[in-house]
């Protein structure tokens, strides 16, 4: 029977691998947690580093197939897999391109791929100077070339005078997006080149964190939005020619163009819903990319929205969920933990998924969950 590996045991890969469970495979797991939320659903859980060339290798050399729920893996070890023979997917030159947001940005503009304005830089003080001498560039975001996530490493740089808050490190300077929504597109690959997108999504990010608070499906947009988001997700994941699943993150800019932000080579937050809400979830359809079957319909089942459960603030220690009952008596409302023993102000949790007939009946089931569930300590 083939052995999968999935490098990182939060809760993408807790999900891989209960939609995996229904077709029986056999999955290992590496993640440097003793307590992460895989450890009791694999097949086999071995701690240890996922950034260690010789935890990745060895880790790698005792399953068949290799793949990823975290980008913050040890790429050479998996490139010297991938040369002996071994399938990893996505393959380590895509997430090589992607761990970086320079290598990704400047990729969009080698492949004519629209995305928001941007100059590569090295260090604080390249900023400063960047800044003083093209005040046209602001404002704008600096992002962190590398290790960046859910709102980790990214700066508003407004003035000039914000230079100081630049990342002294290499990074991306971006011109920010006067945008109208902010979108996103799950997009799968086989090897076969079979190419399949989920409809598109519609995120609202909390404004302390920086990281998606709740998103609607399908998003509010007009057919040719729609349209012009599908496509973009469809030439990213060809232009990569990556097997698996592809999270393109967009803006919708007043204008009415459509911008990447960037991508994450995996499952992810704005495809959570689809496990209740759509024919196949972005989950299983994973598993159909890597093992190169043929993709799932993704079709919706009607509209959809998904609520992320956040540590509570003020809240550090032993998890409890405060208003699971009343959440739990509403209609069309499916919650989904983590595992995590631990909450902390802003931690991810869980999610909720909720659906309604109606995208308005959604905001309101939506805005209801959220004020009727707190995850915090006892």
């Amino acid at each position: 029977m083939t052995k999968i590996g999935i490098l990182g045991g939060g809760q993408l890969g807790l999900m891989l691998i209960q939609a995996g469970i229904d077709w029986n495979l056999v999955i290992h797991c590496l993640d440097p947690d003793p307590q992460a939320s895989c450890k009791d659903l694999c097949t086999q859980f071995t701690v240890g580093s996922l950034t260690d060339y010789d935890t990745v290798y060895q880790f790698g050399q005792a399953v068949d197939v290799l793949t990823i729920e975290i980008e913050k893996v040890n790429v050479d070890a998996l490139e010297a897999l991938e040369r002996e023979g071994k399938r990893v997917y996505p393959q380590p030159s895509v997430i090589r391109q992607i761990q970086d947001k320079r290598t990704q940005k400047q990729f969009y503009r080698d492949h004519n791929l629209p995305t928001a304005d941007f100059v590569l830089t090295q260090d604080r003080a390249d900023v400063a100077q960047l800044v003083a001498e093209q005040p046209d560039l602001l404002p704008a975001f600096h992002k962190l070339g590398r290790d960046g996530y859910d709102g980790r490493g990214v700066q508003r740089i407004a003035t000039a005078a914000d230079a100081d808050k630049a990342f002294d490190a290499p990074g991306v300077l971006e011109k920010a997006v006067d945008f109208e929504k902010e979108l996103a597109v799950i997009v799968a690959r086989n090897a076969r080149g079979e190419v399949r997108t989920f409809p598109t999504v519609e995120m609202v990010f909390h404004p302390e964190l920086n990281l998606v608070e709740y998103l609607f499906a399908p998003a509010d947009i007009s057919a040719d939005v729609e349209q012009q988001a599908q496509t973009i997700a469809q030439q990213v994941a060809n232009a990569y020619g990556i097997v698996g699943l592809l999270a393109v993150e967009l803006f919708l800019d007043k204008q009415g163009n459509v911008l990447i932000n960037e991508v994450a080579p995996r499952p992810h937050n704005s495809g959570h819903h689809t496990i209740r809400a759509n024919r196949t979830s972005q989950f299983e359809q994973h598993w159909r990319a890597i093992l190169n079957l043929p993709l799932g319909d993704t079709t919706a089942h009607g509209p959809a929205a998904m609520v992320n459960l956040l540590g509570e603030a003020g809240h550090t220690g032993p998890a409890h969920y405060e208003g699971l009952g009343t959440l739990l008596a509403m209609p069309g409302v499916s919650p989904f933990f983590y595992g995590k023993a631990q909450t902390r102000p802003g931690r991810k949790m869980g999610h909720v998924t909720v659906l309604d007939t109606s995208l308005e009946g959604l905001r309101e089931k939506a805005d209801l969950v959220q004020k009727s569930i707190r995850v915090v300590t006892v």
